[in-house]
């Protein structure tokens, strides 16, 4: 419905971003759209007469007996009430739809980058906004038919390998690392920067390893190998947990051999210009620093890197758009790339987006860290949300075996943490508030999954829905419910346009009151046939929808809580 109207008013109105949404207030009709302030803004006039304008459009294209009433509201907004044969019509598509708002398959392929982390560390929960965010962009994209490449551009080079080489060689144990590869390798490196207080000569010889590992020595080349092989199996088991998956993990090693050719081809250019004997490319007519792509002493740098990464991607996969789910203090940096790119005039016609996002914060609004002020491994967090988890089930006394109790608390507790993020707008710093985000109860993913497995639990016992008679859909509430329902494709749209995750959380949110009140207020199973035949269709529709919508922002549903 909401595609029909923004089609009719798209006809007027072709190159204008204007908005159309359902109407919380029934008083306000079904439907209410801006579109004559955005018309009105281009043609210089009044957007009551605009909206007067597009009032007799609608009457003149829409189908017949589609809308009951539209009206216009001061300033110029013009509500819509759908007739009952209209919202039946939409409510018979959505049932035959075999998954509601599911995209056709594009030619188009995104490339999504997210989580990024270091080699021989451990994920921490700096790393969570970026893998959780990233993630559920890459659902998104994918349920919208993109062909979608999931990056982890690992940090697997630098001289913090020279450092953990150095460690090892002085301090290793190869049994200690086989056992517990991250923890260990993290306390190889915290012990070298330890030492170096004492011994400031182990920063010579940490230069002097990692020089031999980019020149091929096959001692550190083993090692380097090595430890990035045993870190990954120990990432995997985070990612794992988080249910979250990757295409590729290629990281900064691999672009070793190609920056010189990306260096060559901006000098070739005429792009770069030597500054202290450093090599730079001037990005003043952008309002930003010099791009620095070469040290004084010939080394290259991160932006090197990010380069010749852009024209690999750009040239082994054509995306469509490359997508940097990365924090807010790395803008500086991508604007320099996506400048540099620009005046290299590649990619002409990919978009390429730096999708930021705010710090993680504990409770007292600081940030999140543990009280010698270090960072807080993920693991830890995952592992303490299902703890609560499982304290919240035992509490509530639920009647679950203890291998589904157990599978319910991990479902419960990574979803708390997910949607906690999700349901918040990016940009924004997220707080950690542990009773809010198992609440069972307000805007949390446990209220959710609570609302799934309680629809669900309806399914159950009425055992076949039987086939829709959409004649019996008469009730407001009803109608209501099938209004929510026939928005979720436009907030897909939205949420995959501003790449704003919050924006399908929200409609989630909103989705499961409309159902819980609807259940509370409305009977269903104990229903005359005509009204059982149409509710038991709507709840149907609505578990599909949660389903399908909290498995996009990675969270898992269970069928009983």
């Amino acid at each position: 419905m909401i595609k029909t109207l923004t089609d009719i008013l798209r006809e007027e109105l072709p190159d204008l971003d204007f908005d159309v949404q359902t109407s919380n207030d029934p008083e306000r009709g079904h439907l209410s759209t801006n579109a004559a302030f955005f018309l009105a803004k281009r043609d210089h006039a009044s957007p009551m007469k605009m909206a007067e304008e597009l009032r007799s459009h609608l009457h003149k294209h829409a189908p017949s007996d589609y809308f009951e009433k539209i009206e216009i509201v001061a300033p110029g907004f013009i509500n819509v009430w759908l007739t009952p044969d209209a919202i039946r019509s939409e409510f018979k598509r959505i049932c035959k739809t075999k998954v509601w708002g599911k995209g056709k398959k594009r030619k188009e392929t995104a490339i999504v980058e997210y989580s990024s982390p270091n080699i021989a560390k451990p994920l921490h929960v700096g790393h969570l906004r970026s893998t959780i965010i990233g993630d559920a962009i890459a659902n998104i994209y994918d349920f919208l038919g993109y062909s979608v490449v999931r990056w982890n551009y690992i940090g697997d080079w630098g001289t913090q390998f020279g450092k953990t080489i150095v460690a090892y060689k002085k301090w290793g144990d190869r049994e200690k690392i086989k056992k517990s590869p991250v923890e260990e390798l993290s306390r190889l490196y915290v012990k070298f920067h330890e030492e170096l207080k004492q011994h400031p000569e182990l920063e010579d010889s940490a230069r002097e390893e990692f020089k031999k590992l980019e020149n091929g020595n096959k001692t550190n080349l083993k090692l380097w190998r090595w430890f990035k092989k045993e870190s990954l199996k120990e990432l995997s088991k985070i990612y794992n947990r988080l249910g979250v998956r990757f295409s590729i993990y290629i990281g900064e090693s691999f672009y070793q051999d190609k920056m010189e050719g990306s260096v060559r081809s901006l000098i070739v250019d005429g792009l770069t210009k030597e500054s202290e004997g450093a090599l730079i490319v001037p990005l003043e007519k952008y309002g930003l620093s010099p791009g620095l792509i070469k040290k004084s002493d010939g080394a290259t740098l991160y932006l090197t890197r990010d380069i010749a990464n852009l024209e690999f991607r750009l040239d082994e996969y054509k995306p469509s758009k490359i997508v940097y789910v990365i924090a807010n203090e790395q803008a500086l940096h991508l604007s320099q790339l996506f400048a540099i790119a620009d005046l290299r005039g590649l990619g002409e016609g990919v978009e390429l987006r730096h999708v930021k996002f705010g710090l993680v914060l504990g409770e007292e609004g600081k940030k999140f860290s543990t009280r010698e002020g270090g960072v807080i491994e993920l693991g830890q967090v995952l592992n303490e949300a299902v703890k609560r988890a499982e304290q919240t089930i035992k509490e509530r006394k639920a009647s679950l075996t203890l291998v589904e109790a157990k599978r319910v608390a991990q479902a419960i507790g990574i979803g708390a943490i997910k949607y906690n993020d999700l349901s918040q707008n990016r940009l924004s710093d997220i707080t950690f508030d542990w009773e809010k985000m198992l609440s069972l109860e307000g805007n949390s993913g446990p209220y959710l999954q609570y609302t799934y497995a309680r629809l669900k639990n309806i399914l159950r016992k009425a055992r076949v829905v039987p086939k829709l008679k959409a004649s019996a859909l008469e009730e407001n509430r009803d109608f209501a419910i099938v209004m929510k329902l026939a928005e979720f494709p436009e907030v897909l749209k939205r949420a995959s346009q501003f790449y704003m995750p919050h924006y399908l959380a929200n409609y989630l949110y909103e989705l499961a009151k409309k159902a819980n009140s609807f259940y509370q207020s409305e009977p269903v199973l104990s229903s005359t046939p005509e009204f059982r035949n149409v509710r038991l269709n709507l709840v149907k529709e609505t578990v599909k929808i949660l389903k399908t919508g909290l498995n996009l922002l990675g969270i898992e549903t269970v069928e009983k809580m």
